[in-house]
């Protein structure tokens, strides 16, 4: 299979990515408000865009249209980056994962709902095994703490499932590139309410915080945005791709080790190996043991 083709790359592509952009956000919200750092790190990734857009000579989508280009930016990046930075600073970080954890699941049964799109017992399946490894890695040895900072990460990831689901649809009309490229102009447009404070907090920080914030613009901005909408516009349905967004606590914790030197504790071995497999069973298992068995018939 080609690369261009295979949404597995994109998505994985993607992953690694919003892991890389986990672990900095923590970091940069030692310094930045949590509507700031929407504000800066999507700025930052319309920009790098821009100039991405201006190579390509991206074509503008159809008037009709932009009213869902535009809602695409409301729910992917206006609403979620702020109820999922407030939600982080008012729950812990195990607490704040395991509910944007959620998304693949609330995103199947969105998908099921308005696109009908089907899924076997086998992947339902595998979804609750993934999510059973989340849990081991992040409730291991803790406690879920319920407050208002639960609702804000349950409202950031019921926006993050919309947002997922207006990307494929705008994919079956428009390339990858321009849905992404469009829908974080109009997120970003949007966030400029916070412009004023952001002015006032960039000032005093850290030049070392303009490196995270580059990074969280970049990478986990415009990079990992646009693989995310190529692997929604190959795959033969939603869930194939937000699948993959069980592996973001086990990639955050691996990077975890790698930019602060963190030690793997026995949780995190058991819950990334239960993740995998789980992936495993839902994008593999019909290609591999229902062929298989097939080629015995």
């Amino acid at each position: 299979m080609k690369l261009k083709n295979n949404f597995h790359v994109f998505a994985m592509i993607t992953i690694l990515c919003w892991s890389l952009g986990y672990v900095f956000t923590r970091l940069a919200l030692r310094y930045f408000s949590p509507l700031s750092l929407g504000f800066l790190r999507y700025f930052i990734a319309s920009v790098s865009i821009i100039i991405f857009a201006l190579i390509i000579k991206i074509k503008m989508p159809d008037k009709n249209d932009i009213k869902w280009f535009i809602l695409s930016g409301f729910f992917g990046f206006f609403i979620y980056i702020i109820t999922f930075n407030i939600g982080s600073v008012n729950v812990s970080a195990s607490t704040g994962s395991l509910i944007i954890s959620a998304t693949p699941v609330i995103t199947a049964i969105m998908a099921k709902i308005l696109f009908r799109e089907k899924l076997r017992i086998i992947q339902y399946f595998a979804i609750i095994i993934q999510f059973l490894g989340v849990c081991i890695i992040l409730l291991y040895n803790g406690i879920l703490s319920i407050n208002i900072g639960l609702i804000w990460l349950i409202l950031a990831s019921i926006s993050l499932s919309i947002y997922n689901l207006l990307q494929r649809k705008l994919t079956k009309t428009y390339s990858a590139r321009q849905v992404s490229i469009f829908s974080i102009w109009f997120g970003a447009i949007l966030l400029l309410i916070f412009l004023p404070n952001s002015v006032t907090e960039i000032v005093d920080v850290p030049p070392v915080q303009i490196v995270y914030l580059l990074i969280l613009g970049i990478f986990a901005g415009a990079v990992a945005y646009i693989s995310w909408a190529y692997a929604l516009s190959k795959a033969e349905n939603v869930s194939s791709v937000t699948n993959y967004m069980f592996l973001t606590p086990l990639l955050t914790a691996l990077l975890g080790i790698l930019l602060a030197n963190e030690i793997p504790d026995i949780e995190t071995i058991i819950g990334g190996a239960i993740i995998i497999t789980g992936m495993f069973i839902f994008n593999f298992y019909d290609k591999i043991f229902i062929r298989k068995n097939k080629n015995y018939i």
